[in-house]
């Protein structure tokens, strides 16, 4: 079984994030950049499936300019075999990204595709969904748990109504929530041998797709700022401020 798994570079989660004086967008600049920790619990999920042998291969794919290979590597360091790299320079909205994959798939005939349910920064939580439909695969969307047995791929999903469990013939395509695993920590041999495996670059133009977005960011505001709490003196005056200020009972 080959697994394919798409990462994405983002900003640090640890860092806090800065609005480009004309809100336009984010400021990048000098800013620490990060995989998405979605997209390692992906890589982490794929790599058990390897250590269990199930999986023969596990191959990590990044659309971006080239700094995203930083992240290419990452991902092999945490022990991926091999890297695909989609170069544009282009800001892509989740469905161009899908169709880039689509062709990515197509060329790679994986048995499953394991992508994080959505990045930090956009938050959009579509370009799983959206590969699949390109595809025509079954999905299985904010995995908590994953087993595959023979062709069938089975993911527990958490629901309103509690866990429910959908089994998905292969080829498919799988999301990952938070509690699906714990991502390891890439040691530093594997650092060291991530450097050497192999990484093939792929300009997106060769691909014949169209990268037009469909989306505008009109503006980007930081949120506003939390006013600081108050005390009362007693459940009375709570009621009170509840009822009158706040307005959140009547």
């Amino acid at each position: 079984m080959k697994i394919l798994v798409p990462v994405k570079r983002v900003i640090d989660y640890n860092v806090k994030v800065r609005v480009k004086p004309d809100e336009s967008g984010v400021d990048l600049s000098n800013t620490k950049m990060a995989l998405n920790p979605f997209c390692e619990i992906a890589v982490e999920e794929a790599i058990r499936l390897k250590e269990k042998g199930i999986a023969t291969e596990v191959v990590i794919v990044s659309i971006g300019d080239k700094s995203c290979q930083e992240q290419i590597r990452s991902a092999l360091a945490l022990g991926a075999d091999r890297g695909i790299h989609v170069q544009t320079d282009s800001s892509l909205d989740s469905l161009p990204v899908a169709k880039l994959l689509r062709c990515i798939v197509e060329k790679e005939s994986p048995q499953l595709v394991i992508l994080g349910k959505q990045s930090i920064d956009s938050d959009n939580n579509q370009t799983g969904q959206m590969l699949a439909a390109l595809l025509d695969f079954p999905q299985g969307t904010f995995a908590s748990e994953l087993s595959v047995e023979n062709d069938i791929v089975k993911v527990t999903r958490e629901v309103d109504g509690g866990l429910q469990t959908v089994a998905l013939n292969l080829p498919a395509i799988v999301t990952t929530d938070l509690r699906l695993n714990e991502p390891r920590y890439a040691s530093l041999p594997n650092i060291m041998k991530a450097k050497r495996k192999p990484l093939d670059v792929i300009e997106a133009a060769s691909l014949n797709v169209s990268l037009s977005s469909n989306v505008k960011v009109l503006s980007v505001s930081a949120p506003a700022g939390r006013k600081a709490g108050i005390k009362v003196a007693d459940a009375v005056e709570l009621i009170n401020k509840l009822k009158n200020e706040a307005k959140v009972i009547s």
